[in-house]
């Protein structure tokens, strides 16, 4: 079975979850299964190996960027920066808006968590209309930094995210996909 279809195998689907009409993918499943965990962060950092992939650390975005973002990291031999809700971190912050597909939010990130011309893998688990990873990119580049790279499990690509990232510049890589919302 293609790497693709275990990955998706383990991933849940729940209907009307924020909000109606919402098909919510829940990586919980993925990640509690500890082949499909491993696999998953098996497959991430053997795409950035196999493409050499550049960066000088990785940054997650809250929750389940933390959980991938720092596992690749371990794998990876490399540094991991926390993109957070408001208020959760507690040295001095910068901030970014932005929307989503049912509402608006707010990352923070430490001011000194990035420094000029560092290069960034930008991680979280699932890519839909693209405002939080765009606004975790803009954290970054706010701070100097270059996103090199956005990852993440699962990609929504009717939702239009890939296609505005790749459009300002990123780089993007999901392990699997589903069509429609």
């Amino acid at each position: 079975m293609a790497t693709d279809a275990i990955i998706k195998n383990k991933i849940r689907t729940v209907a009307d979850y924020p909000q109606k009409g919402i098909m919510y993918r829940d990586i919980t499943t993925l990640l509690k299964d500890q082949n499909g965990f491993t696999l998953m962060v098996d497959e991430l950092k053997n795409h950035c190996v196999e493409n050499n992939t550049q960066y000088d650390i990785i940054a997650g975005i809250e929750a389940r960027g933390f959980i991938i973002g720092s596992a690749l990291a371990h794998a990876l031999s490399s540094g991991f920066v926390p993109i957070r809700k408001p208020g959760k971190l507690p040295a001095l912050t910068i901030a970014q808006e932005y929307t989503l597909e049912y509402g608006s939010d707010t990352l923070e990130m430490h001011t000194d968590a990035i420094e000029k011309d560092m290069r960034v893998l930008l991680v979280d688990d699932l890519l839909a209309t693209g405002g939080t990873m765009q606004a975790g990119a803009d954290l970054i580049q706010t701070m100097g930094g270059i996103v090199t790279e956005v990852l993440c499990v699962i990609d929504l690509p009717d939702l239009g995210g890939s296609t505005r990232l790749k459009e300002n510049g990123i780089n993007v890589f999901s392990l699997t996909s589903y069509q429609g919302k």
